[in-house]
């Protein structure tokens, strides 16, 4: 049960296999590209107990070896600190230009990888082999990779495309339930930015796909690659219609900023969620969408266990004036103008720098007086 995305940017293009038992073919998807039967592996503790020793065995099967590096789980490990660290040990392995970086993990691991691999030499080719729904769908496609730093999230890193994604769908089973939900947050996202028809099966069939059900996340994760692929090719940089996919993603680093990059407090994903209604709310609020359609949004969301709003998130937040500060640090401001993602209806995103700051600070009030 495979499916296989290309991604469409010329000498850079790679494919996006997803499907079940991928781990256990690794060797033989991955040696092709080689130069030298042997790879350099970045992961992270928790997913190195689950999952390095089967990448371990599908690569010898090939007749691939492996040396592998595991960094400490969670987002603080996305800082200068572990990048020197990962790229001091690559080095001390002797991974040479031609050489492969794998990155096996989730999101922190994956942008962590990539950036040591584009610094490396200045650039050596690495593969994603992506553990989380969150980085199955969206951070291990496209080539964005970094780190954050204490002005926010993801501001130091480079373009750097994977050679190939592995997707491998059984991974998802060994994910935590709150985790899983947060990586769901990016899939609604695909639906809720450009594809009204994909929000409506998510509607219908994501409590199934949460679940367990191995054809739902198959198609699940398939058509958000998809999605993303298509705007990738059109706009690998982020000139112009890429940045649709940080639709709620303003909101979301603010918030991840203002609880200081805790998980235990919000994953991304969880931020992506709250964002997205936020963006909706916004919208709504400058008349761009019905006034009906955030409360869909916040329906979808609940009903599948999800947070929705700033009284979800534990703690204490700033106030209005502070969020707005730390929203300002976003890496989508030009010439000191926030941009925001906004949408007319469902499936109807687009981008803006024409939000009033009264407007976005009264969205901002009203949802922490809601708390």
């Amino acid at each position: 049960m495979r499916d296989q995305v290309h991604v469409a940017l010329g000498a850079r293009a790679y494919d996006v296999v997803i499907g079940t038992g991928l781990l256990a073919d690794a060797g033989g998807l991955i040696a092709p590209l080689l130069h030298r039967p042997r790879v350099a592996v970045l992961t992270d503790e928790t997913v190195a107990g689950l999952h390095l020793e089967a990448l371990r065995a599908g690569l010898a099967a090939a007749g691939v070896s492996m040396t592998a590096l595991a960094l400490p789980p969670g987002e603080g490990t996305k800082n200068w600190t572990q990048l020197g660290r990962a790229a001091e040990w690559l080095l001390a392995q002797q991974v040479e230009r031609r050489d492969m970086v794998v990155a096996l993990g989730g999101g922190v691991i994956g942008d962590l990888a990539g950036f040591a691999a584009s610094v490396l030499r200045r650039g050596v080719r690495f593969v994603q082999i992506p553990t989380s729904l969150l980085a199955q769908v969206d951070s291990s496609v496209g080539g964005k990779t970094g780190i954050n730093t204490p002005q926010g999230k993801n501001l130091i890193g480079a373009f750097h495309q994977p050679s190939l994604v592995l997707a491998d769908i059984d991974l998802l089973s060994t994910m935590p339930p709150r985790d899983f939900l947060a990586g769901y947050g990016e899939v609604v996202k695909y639906g809720l930015l450009g594809d009204l028809a994909f929000f409506e099966w998510l509607e219908a069939h994501a409590p199934a796909m949460a679940a367990g059900d191995v054809a739902a996340r198959l198609r699940a994760v398939t058509r958000a690659v998809q999605m993303k692929a298509e705007i990738v090719a059109r706009d690998e940089t982020e000139q112009g219609e890429r940045a649709l996919l940080n639709l709620g993603h303003t909101f979301c680093h603010a918030l991840e900023a203002a609880t200081g990059y805790d998980g235990a407090r919000l994953l991304h994903g969880e931020g992506v969620a709250i964002g997205c209604a936020l963006a909706f709310d916004l919208s709504a609020r400058m008349g761009l969408c019905a006034q009906e359609t955030p409360g869909r949004v916040r329906a979808h969301l609940r009903a599948m266990g999800m947070k929705t709003d700033l009284g979800d998130i534990p703690g204490d937040l700033p106030g209005a004036g502070d969020m707005m500060a730390l929203m300002a640090q976003d890496k989508k401001v030009q010439d000191g103008k926030m941009r925001f993602i906004l949408a007319r209806g469902i499936g109807a995103a687009f981008v803006s720098d024409a939000v009033p700051g009264p407007l976005l600070r009264a969205v901002l009030d009203d949802a922490l007086k809601a708390r």
